[in-house]
């Protein structure tokens, strides 16, 4: 039979309650009396009954987070900032996968609200609007905060960059080393920071007195074989060809790169080349790939602090936080070529 807090309290030679206080942490107690019920958890291994406690108090010390793929390097950097922060106030974090599926990313938050997590953090597999019926039920339960896809149709408090602002930059470096012609090959653009992420390129055209060429712009997904598709279609005739490429981030990156080498188009000597994120792996690129960088980290700490505080103030306590980081250009050798 596994100790009980009376034999702790036995041997630590405290009250029972004085136990229960040093678990919980929730009532302080004297140095001396804490040590001592330490050291009694450490001699009989006692092992705290968490679900139990958990009902006690309406507090698991859990929170849950939601991704649509880990294994996307972005969004992994993203977990540790959240798991930092989680363990810093205390918390554990389950992360669990979505796999960019609407049906399986619900399914998962009624499985977190039933553990009892106190709050999620979501990065919305995208492509679907929230009716207002989905966004109630959603509501009605735990906090909940958006990270990096900004979710239509649910009003939560939210913290991603700037998406447009940050696009808008990259295009910007291009157009300031002379180059006119830039193609933008985008992901699915049902995903709200894709459309932004377009609208910065509209915007740095349109600043700098320049049109925005339909066939220039590229509209892709995450699939391997339909960026290499369009990156062969607009990339066939060397008449024709922007002499710039902007992507809107690192999967459809990646696999535009890999389009561009198997044709035999390399950057920067054909084709300047800037991408929003850093690509996996990014020291083993030769040439290095000019990135739009986001603070994952610090997008997935800063999340949870926002989550704790909605947490400690009540649903509909305080108004929305909305935070909007700044990213930053890396320039690396594939935007080096000037015109």
């Amino acid at each position: 039979m596994p100790p009980t807090q009376k034999e702790l309290a036995k041997l630590a030679g405290v009250s029972s309650g004085t136990v229960s206080n040093v678990i919980s942490g929730v009532t302080a107690v004297s140095e001396r009396s804490r040590r001592k019920v330490l050291d009694a958890i450490k001699a009989l291994n006692y092992q705290p009954n968490l679900i139990a406690r958990s009902l006690r108090t309406n507090r698991t010390n859990t929170l849950g987070m939601v991704i649509p793929d880990i294994t996307v390097p972005f969004f992994a950097r993203v977990v540790r900032g959240a798991e930092s922060a989680a363990r810093e106030a205390g918390y554990f974090l389950s992360v669990l996968d979505s796999e960019s599926n609407h049906t399986r990313e619900t399914a998962i938050m009624g499985v977190l609200r039933s553990q009892r997590v106190e709050g999620v953090l979501l990065v919305t597999a995208g492509g679907h609007k929230w009716s207002e019926q989905e966004s109630a039920a959603l509501l009605a339960g735990v906090p909940i905060v958006c990270l990096d896809r900004l979710p239509i149709g649910l009003d939560v408090d939210s913290i991603c960059v700037d998406d447009a602002r940050a696009s808008e930059m990259a295009v910007m470096h291009l157009i300031e080393r002379g180059h006119r012609r830039i193609a933008v090959i985008t992901g699915p653009l049902t995903l709200q920071n894709e459309k932004e992420r377009l609208r910065g390129y509209r915007q740095a055209m349109q600043r700098s007195g320049l049109d925005v060429d339909p066939d220039l712009i590229w509209k892709g997904s995450f699939e391997q074989e339909d960026v290499a598709a369009l990156c062969r279609a607009g990339l066939a005739n060397p008449k024709s060809r922007p002499t710039a490429i902007f992507a809107t981030n690192g999967v459809t990156s990646l696999a535009a790169l890999r389009a561009m080498y198997a044709m035999r188009v390399t950057t920067p000597k054909d084709i300047a080349y800037v991408t929003f994120d850093e690509l996996a792996s990014e020291e083993f690129f030769r040439p290095g790939i000019t990135s739009v960088v986001q603070p994952a980290y610090e997008i997935g700490h800063r999340a949870v602090e926002v989550l704790l505080r909605r947490i400690a103030g009540g649903a509909a306590a305080r108004p929305l936080e909305r935070v909007r980081l700044p990213a930053k250009l890396i320039e690396r050798e594939s935007s080096s070529k000037a015109l």
